[in-house]
Parts: C-alpha cells; sequence; structure tokens
C-alpha cells in the first residue's frame, strides 16, 4: 500500500476509532498489543501529547525497536516533536540511522536535528546545500 494510501486510511481510522480519548497510559499500553494497526495508532496519537514529555518520550524509544517499519518511522518523527525534551532518545535515534528502512532512517536524522540542532545537521537540508 502506497504510504499516501495508508495515512489516509489511518485518518480515517482514528477519526472512526475514537481512540483520540485514551489516555496517555492506555495510549503506552497499546504500544505493546499484538495488533499491528492498535500499535500504529498508538504512536501517532502520542506524538500530540506534549503535555507528558516524562511518559510518552520513553514509549516512544522503545517504538524505535517495533518490527514494523511504519511504528519505527512514526516513533522517530514524534520523538523530533518533543524537540529538547527528548534528549533522552539520541542514542537510540542514532541508532535508528542505522534501520533498515530508509525512512525511518531519515526521520532518526530529523529528530536529531530538532533534539539538538548544534549537534546533529538536518538531512533534509543538508541534501538542499
Amino acid at each position: 500500500m502506497r504510504p499516501h494510501t495508508r495515512c489516509l486510511l489511518l485518518i480515517g481510522l482514528l477519526a472512526a476509532s475514537g481512540c483520540g480519548g485514551k489516555s496517555t497510559d492506555q495510549l503506552i499500553e497499546d504500544l505493546k498489543s499484538s495488533k499491528e494497526r492498535d500499535r500504529l495508532i498508538a504512536v501517532r496519537l502520542l506524538q500530540q501529547r506534549k503535555g507528558d514529555p516524562a511518559q510518552v518520550v520513553p514509549a516512544l524509544i522503545g517504538a524505535l525497536k517495533d518490527t514494523e517499519n511504519d511504528i519505527r518511522w512514526s516513533a522517530a518523527i514524534g520523538l523530533g516533536y518533543f524537540g529538547k525534551q527528548a534528549r533522552d532518545a539520541i542514542p537510540a535515534l542514532e541508532a535508528a540511522q542505522r534501520d533498515r528502512d530508509a525512512r525511518v532512517r531519515e526521520a532518526a536524522g530529523v529528530a536529531l536535528s530538532r533534539i539538538d540542532p548544534a549537534r546533529f545537521r538536518n538531512p533534509a537540508k543538508q541534501r538542499m546545500k
């Protein structure tokens, strides 16, 4: 399935499932689900929980080890949204830069540049030069 189509389907699932009403603890628990759909929804909703970095950042770090590429990619993106609050994720994101999926590697690089811009350059900006 194409990434754009998958994203549109996920948005529809989120709207239909009412998952937005789950607590941070419930979403973190969903990251342990055997169902990819539950984990994907949880990782994407957790990115929006900026008021809970002490809970969310470690959960997203754990999601970087998921078996599914989309979940690892979403976790890396989410960690970047937390900026400096996700400093503990730097070692895991550095490891994710060696992921088998190119999207995960790129998302990890962007996240690192948002967490510590003095130390890590944004890979997308480097390509433009």
